[in-house]
């Protein structure tokens, strides 16, 4: 889910260890393609740029969103950071404030891992399930991650995202025209159609858990459950052709298919990713049938026992 019909993406910010860059301009201008009117756009940034850790969220830089009541996306106040108990096990990046990107080389589990990562990403579907419970209007998104926060550390778990790059939160809260990685703030959900994503990673026992969803929020219009129904349709299409031998880019070409036979562009700049020991691994998998990355990566296709997490992201 990225944005929903009449929303025009911009680009507010990314995390840089324990800074923020802003920029004000549209991504139009900033990026230097032509809207035209259309609904498909296409996007060519580099690996470097295009990486997971660049925390990229938006928000629109006009006073109104057109054809709503809804006041455009601002960011609100951010509550502390959440403490961790010393005994729960943290990742190796938490504290260095640097972006570890994606990992070199894909990981393949033993049947260990594989049980290892059964249980982590058991604990995450159930605190995303949780954390679907939460939204209603005027809950504040720091609310949110409060909940998911205490919830993951009474597991014995430890929220992956906090830390991860300099980012100050447990939870990832994408709403409206925020594409992903939005952060929980004071903000509160509105009861005239907010429409909000819950990016949800635990690391258990060693291994990340990783999954998210979108959920509604109040009167949510038409036009914006078509587009996170569409989404949801992307997600079960690619999950049903991955198999041992399939080559990455039949995933990204199945996505990428099933959104344009909808009339729905796809977010190219975010991409799937291996999971398990580390928070983000090769292989690099598109969302799209040609993108900003090669596909000469150094696996092309699914082996046995290797695990991708597929975030998808569409917009009209």
């Amino acid at each position: 889910m990225a944005a929903a019909s009449g929303l025009q993406p911009g680009l507010l910010s990314t995390f840089v260890g324990d800074r923020l860059l802003h920029s004000r301009l549209p991504i139009p201008h900033l990026f230097g393609y032509k809207t035209g009117g259309g609904h498909h756009v296409s996007m060519r940034f580099s690996r470097a740029f295009s990486g997971l850790t660049n925390l990229l969220f938006n928000r629109r830089i006009v006073e109104e969103v057109p054809n709503t009541k809804r006041k455009p996306l601002r960011p609100g106040k951010l509550s502390p950071r959440r403490p961790v108990p010393d005994s729960i096990l943290k990742p190796p990046y938490v504290d260095t404030r640097q972006s570890p990107g994606i990992s070199s080389g894909a990981e393949v589990h033993d049947e260990m891992g594989i049980e290892c990562m059964r249980a982590s990403g058991r604990l995450a579907a159930q605190v995303l399930q949780y954390a679907g419970t939460l939204v209603k209007p005027g809950v504040k998104t720091d609310e949110i991650d409060e909940a998911v926060h205490q919830m993951i550390i009474e597991n014995g778990a430890y929220p992956s995202p906090l830390g991860y790059g300099g980012f100050p939160k447990s939870v990832c809260t994408s709403v409206n025209e925020c594409i992903c990685h939005g952060i929980p703030d004071s903000r509160e959900l509105e009861q005239d159609g907010d429409i909000i994503n819950i990016d949800v990673t635990v690391y258990l026992n060693g291994y990340h858990g990783d999954t998210s969803a979108t959920f509604f929020c109040g009167d949510v219009s038409d036009s914006a459950r078509k587009l996170v129904q569409v989404t949801k349709e992307c997600l079960d299409k690619a999950i049903s052709i991955c198999a041992p031998g399939v080559e990455l880019k039949k995933i990204g070409k199945t996505i990428h298919d099933h959104a344009d036979k909808h009339r729905y562009g796809v977010v190219r700049t975010f991409v799937g990713h291996g999971v398990g020991r580390v928070f983000h691994a090769d292989p690099v998998v598109l969302h799209c049938s040609k993108g900003p990355l090669p596909f000469n990566l150094l696996v092309t296709s699914l082996p046995p026992r290797l695990i991708p997490s597929l975030d998808i992201y569409l917009y009209s």
